[in-house]
């Protein structure tokens, strides 16, 4: 009940602030802006990788959205709307610098011997996700060894791991086919377990 009242709180909030957006309102457009723009930019970082590129990104999307506001229909919620919003922008400022380019991932994919069994050295011990992000340090390393994935394959991890969008999300903004999507995100996965083995061994932890 509670959860059930709490959305209907937040969807009134935001009828509220659409209303006062669609008629011009400084005041309501100061706090759209105030609301979303911590979230926004935490976005736009993950995926630029750029601190200057991040504040573009963010406020060419926030004015994209206030001049786009009388479109919105409703459909999602307005936050959705928001986060598809700045991951367009996102993109686009990778594909102007040429950064999704087709990298090659191969050297960071596991091994595997003659008869398809992967080489690795044995294992001591095992260290669970949870104990791997139990700390800000190892949550910042973790995101660090998927910063060492090729953009091609990194923005499709990030995009349907910690952003949770789903593959046909995926494919449409990347303008891709969604089996290349799947194929991309199962090499990507492959590549950042490999890169991760030293914490999974609890050898840095």
């Amino acid at each position: 009940m509670h959860d059930r009242l709490t959305s209907f709180e937040a969807n009134a909030e935001d009828e509220e602030l659409l209303a006062g957006l669609r008629a011009g309102s400084d005041r309501h457009a100061d706090r759209f802006v105030r609301t979303h723009i911590g979230w926004m930019r935490a976005v736009a970082l993950r995926l630029l990788k750029d601190d200057g590129l991040a504040d573009d990104c963010v406020q060419e999307a926030l004015i994209k959205a206030l001049r786009s506001i009388g479109k919105f229909e409703g459909r999602s919620k307005l936050k959705t709307w928001l986060h598809r919003i700045t991951v367009n922008q996102a993109l686009m400022k990778l594909r102007s610098r040429k950064r999704l380019e087709e990298d090659l991932i191969d050297p960071l994919l596991p091994d595997f011997d003659e008869n398809a069994c992967r080489i690795e050295a044995p294992w001591t011990q095992r260290v669970s996700a949870e104990q791997i992000l139990s700390t800000a340090q190892q949550r910042r390393l973790v995101l660090s060894k998927i910063n060492e994935l090729p953009d091609n394959y990194r923005i499709i991890l990030m995009l349907r791991d910690i952003e949770e969008m789903d593959t046909a999300e995926v494919a449409d903004c990347l303008g891709i086919a969604e089996g290349n999507v799947k194929v991309r995100l199962h090499r990507a996965r492959a590549a950042l377990k490999k890169l991760l083995e030293p914490l999974l061994r609890g050898d840095v932890l």
